[in-house]
């Protein structure tokens, strides 16, 4: 369950960063904003399971 929440996360991480791409390539600054959001939001889900990693051991 854990490795797939962090699969999860990393998803989350890797389409923010293609969405923050395309917009700023394409001059879209609603689309590179959404970007790094998604980023932001994955940055957020994978340092929690770090964290819960770190409880467990």
């Amino acid at each position: 369950m854990a490795g797939e929440k962090k699969a999860k996360a990393k998803a989350e991480q890797a389409k923010g960063k293609a969405k923050e791409t395309v917009g700023r390539a394409v001059g879209n600054e609603r689309l590179e904003t959404k970007g790094r959001t998604k980023q932001s939001k994955g940055d957020a889900r994978q340092a929690k399971e770090k964290a819960k990693d770190v409880f467990k051991h």
